[in-house]
């Protein structure tokens, strides 16, 4: 066991952080990182930590989501807690995925997503086919992103639910918005 000996200069004096011999080349690596600095890599380190940690507990959790379609697809991500989800199906034989989150700066993030209603379709000979019928271009080829998952994606913030209510269906928006006043954990005495 190695000991590491860090200066804080803000009110404390020393601080004595023990590395074991296997996490000692983590700890130079870290040392090298910062620029000779090992007491602002921790610093660093420790902040990440505890801000990770506070979101965790307060009911927020690392959302990856996607958006665009076909080459254009991007990936996204944020912190936030699910308010809910809504799906439905549209009279093109698509489905509508609305997931509304609640970020941790207070905002509101809708994700859509429209794909097929595979409920909708006989096989996939009739999807190719009527996608062929739509476009051309896309005779004697699938039609892409639509065999594994969502055609397009969209993400949009918005500073309060109010914002949402005209993108969204009015039987979600409404359980929204009892579902937006709830808090994240209830806790329970019993």
């Amino acid at each position: 066991m190695c000991s590491i000996r860090m200066s804080i200069i803000v009110g404390v004096p020393n601080k004595t952080i023990y590395v074991s011999d296997d996490d000692l080349a983590l700890y130079e690596r870290a040392q090298e990182l910062a620029g000779g600095n090992l007491s602002a890599a921790v610093a660093r380190a420790l902040r990440h930590f505890v801000d990770a940690e506070e979101l965790t507990q307060a009911g927020y959790r690392e959302v990856t989501v996607r958006t665009g379609s076909g080459r254009a697809r991007r990936t996204k991500r944020f912190p936030g807690r699910i308010l809910g989800e809504w799906r439905h199906r549209t009279s093109d034989r698509q489905v509508e995925r609305f997931r509304v989150y609640r970020t941790p700066k207070g905002n509101f993030a809708l994700h859509l997503a429209k794909m097929p209603d595979w409920a909708a379709w006989s096989g996939p000979e009739t999807w190719v086919a009527e996608w062929r019928h739509r476009d051309p271009r896309l005779a004697g080829e699938h039609p892409p992103g639509c065999w594994w998952g969502p055609v397009d994606e969209a993400l949009e913030v918005a500073g309060a639910l109010e914002d949402l209510r005209e993108k969204i269906p009015p039987e979600f928006y409404e359980t929204l918005v009892t579902e937006a006043g709830r808090p994240a954990v209830e806790e329970l005495d019993i």
